[in-house]
């Protein structure tokens, strides 16, 4: 069985992101953000000044692109023109949210729900809020009522599965993040987190299994080399451990988790290792 303080080493953040154009976000879909969007936006922008709905489509592709301060002076204004624009709080939120202001990201979630009770991806986003900030039954209501809304977001999915692994409720997570992976096959988050509870329950052999297509989905995930080192250090394969674990310190050689890990399956700087 999988030590709780190591899991908790491991363990994986939320996260979401922003997509949010006119009718709805597609939280499992980001932008691909560019200069020409942004100059094209920009323009329609100075030839509609008073259109909300131009300011929040900017606001979106900005924080995309990582300009925190000029996309939320863009939802300021789209909130400033209409006061009642729940996907403006709603992505104003989720800035927020991305930025540690949770607080700030919970009361825009509230008043784009006091505006729409029915809008998805503000329910999803509440909900990562709640679960954040520990307050589980609240997450779970909210991200249920998105699922419900929205049984195709393979993100909500795997929010609810985090919150589930959480609780130490490993089957409910598992099945929702195979449920998240079903919807979007080319993430690696799912993957280790599935891999993280098949570890917390005793079944390296599919963690491994999972950890194998998360490092070739996602090369560069420090999360996912980590994890499975571990997986493989638990079925007795310690070349295959102590290559995932120097694949992680290639990316980070400051990561504890990857560090000890090394360390206990007998890992030495400088030699090389059989990584599949």
């Amino acid at each position: 069985m999988l030590a709780l303080p190591l899991l908790g080493a491991l363990a994986l953040a939320g996260c979401e992101s922003f997509s949010g154009l006119s009718s709805a976000e597609k939280d499992d879909t980001a932008l691909t953000p560019s200069q020409s969007n942004l100059t094209s936006l920009s323009a329609v922008v100075e030839k509609h000044p008073d259109d909300p709905q131009a300011y929040n489509v900017r606001g979106s592709v900005l924080a995309e692109a990582g300009h925190t301060e000029e996309a939320l002076a863009d939802f300021n204004k789209a909130i400033s023109l209409d006061a009642n624009y729940a996907q403006a709080y709603s992505n104003r939120a989720l800035l927020y949210r991305q930025t540690g202001k949770l607080d700030l990201a919970l009361a825009d979630y509230n008043k784009a729900l006091s505006i729409d009770g029915a809008y998805a991806p503000a329910l999803l986003g509440r909900g990562i809020v709640h679960r954040e900030q520990g307050r589980s039954t609240q997450a779970l209501a909210d991200l249920n009522k998105a699922i419900a809304l929205k049984p195709d977001n393979a993100q909500a999915y795997y929010q609810r599965g985090l919150l589930y692994q959480s609780q130490r409720q490993h089957q409910f997570a598992i099945d929702d993040f195979s449920t998240s992976m079903g919807l979007s096959p080319h993430k690696a988050e799912p993957h280790v987190a599935r891999a993280l509870s098949y570890l917390a329950v005793g079944d390296a052999k599919s963690a491994a299994s999972d950890l194998d297509d998360a490092v070739q989905i996602d090369p560069g995930s420090l999360q996912a080399w980590t994890s499975r080192g571990l997986a493989y250090e638990r079925l007795g394969q310690k070349d295959k451990a102590a290559g995932s674990y120097a694949k992680a310190l290639n990316i980070n050689e400051k990561y504890e988790p990857a560090r000890a890990g090394f360390a206990r399956v007998g890992g030495k700087v400088g030699q090389s290792y059989q990584t599949f």
